[in-house]
């Protein structure tokens, strides 16, 4: 069975470290001399494969330190960076794309405007999928980089290196966290390393509703704001997000959290990135904040690593490119051996990474009947004229009641507000019936009115109470 990585949960704590130990390998084999972050040359293990990179968005890092890392292990790649030059203009699906590619290449990468568009792409192809960005929702394998300069910026202080190593930094995340997907997917492995986690939003680009709800849903993240702290919150942080070890120690962990506080007086990383004005729709009208010499000389930024996962337009002065604290454009260079050992270990040319289902599915119960309620998201995949051509909606309960679901394609959440019985074509707006209602027979609906556009009418008869039988659908 082989796998794919479209969310960075895809890949488990250890399995990262297994990925990074590797890339420590290709450095060590492969080394650039003077340049301990630069791989040169090339090996054979991969001399038997083909890499499909499939961008339908502009890309430079991304695209061709995958091409790269590709020509480095040996194999070979084909590449389609022109999304008018391909079928897709032609109304061409992503189920049908990635089966007929997969008979191409041993494996795809992945990137696209649509949320959750390489979540289709590995549920239909036959070859592991790499996803290399798919709009705001996540971008996987940047934040594996990010993780491995922050690993290698630890062991030059002096702690393992490990991913352990960044349990309890400070990691500033600074700018667009709206729109950023490489926003996203980082926080959400430092929250499973327990890293602190200080959002420094642009105005009107704070995180998104869903991924703070991931945070405390999945995660456990405790919240703290100058509201439930009663001092020592620094006068330019708002909020903080922190892991307890174990989900039992919420209670403790609030308590013990507070005296945490006091260790943010020194930012570890300062993780910067640019405003995505192509996810905007419109211009930006804010002060989008800016990282210069000068505001780096503040004794809080005295040992910070500065990260950005470029390109840079104005957020990042170039005054600073000399300074040891910049780690940029060495973050950029360690996405060719951290991909080749991604890719060495999705097609089992070094210690494969275990087989896996879906984390989810041991989290939460599905739900996957078409015909009611769809993703709020009008980005999402499953929103996408042509792709409802093959794909229903489909969802992950994330909260029992009132019911929660959780797009299984960008993530986004929603509460439907009524439920409907597909045997009597009735509906009820008394939705916490629905867990007595039968799986196979229930329909939810995001509203009344959604109801009753699918041809659902009102019913009016008080339900009854007990029995596993659908109530919506008693006579």
């Amino acid at each position: 069975m082989h796998r794919s990585v479209v969310s960075i949960d895809d890949l488990t704590n250890d399995e990262i470290e297994a990925i990074f130990q590797l890339a420590d390998r290709f450095l060590a084999d492969m080394a650039t001399p003077g340049k301990p972050y630069r791989v040169r040359g090339r090996s054979e293990l991969a001399k038997d494969f083909i890499l499909a990179t499939l961008f339908f968005e502009a890309s430079t890092r991304t695209r061709l330190s995958f091409e790269s890392a590709m020509l480095r292990l040996g194999g070979r790649y084909l590449s389609s960076s022109d999304a008018s030059q391909t079928s897709a203009a032609k109304g061409e699906t992503i189920a049908d794309m990635v089966r007929v590619v997969a008979n191409y290449a041993d494996a795809i990468v992945i990137r696209h405007p649509l949320e959750g568009a390489a979540r289709v792409a590995a549920d239909y192809a036959s070859v592991p999928v790499i996803n290399a960005g798919d709009g705001s929702h996540e971008h996987p394998t940047q934040t594996l980089c990010d993780l491995y300069t922050l690993r290698a910026a630890q062991a030059e202080k002096g702690r393992p290196r490990s991913i352990q190593s960044l349990k309890d930094l400070n990691v500033v995340v600074w700018g667009d966290l709206r729109h950023g997907r490489t926003v996203h997917s980082l926080v959400y492995a430092l929250a499973r390393l327990k890293a602190r986690i200080i959002p420094r939003p642009a105005p009107g680009c704070e995180l998104p509703d869903h991924v703070a709800q991931r945070l405390a849903r999945d995660y456990h993240c405790i919240s703290l704001t100058k509201e439930n702290v009663d001092d020592g919150m620094p006068p330019d942080v708002d909020v903080v997000y922190l892991t307890p070890d174990q989900p039992h120690q919420l209670a403790l962990f609030d308590i013990q959290a507070r005296t945490q506080i006091k260790g943010l007086k020194t930012v570890d990383a300062l993780y910067s990135t640019r405003l995505q004005l192509e996810r905007l729709g419109s211009g930006y009208s804010g002060d989008y904040p800016a990282v210069d010499s000068e505001f780096l000389k503040h004794k809080r930024y005295r040992d910070t690593n500065v990260m950005h996962p470029l390109p840079r337009v104005d957020e990042l002065s170039y005054d600073i490119d000399a300074d040891k604290r910049s780690m940029y454009f060495q973050q950029a260079a360690y996405g060719v051996p951290v991909r080749m050992a991604l890719i060495a270990s999705l097609l089992e040319l070094q210690p494969a990474l275990t087989a896996a289902s879906d984390p989810r599915a041991a989290k939460y119960a599905a739900y996957a009947q078409p015909g009611g309620i769809e993703c709020s998201n009008e980005r999402c995949v499953s929103r996408s004229a042509a792709e409802r051509r093959y794909l229903a909606p489909r969802f992950w309960i994330v909260q029992q009641q009132p019911p929660i679901l959780r797009c299984a394609y960008c993530d986004v959440e929603q509460s439907p507000l009524v439920i409907g019985s597909l045997a009597t074509r009735k509906y009820s707006a008394d939705i916490i019936l629905w867990q007595q209602a039968d799986p196979a027979d229930l329909l939810f609906f995001g509203s009344e009115q959604q109801a009753a556009a699918a041809k659902f009418e009102p019913r009016k008869d008080k339900p009854k109470k007990g029995g596993k039988r659908s109530e919506l659908a008693a006579k």
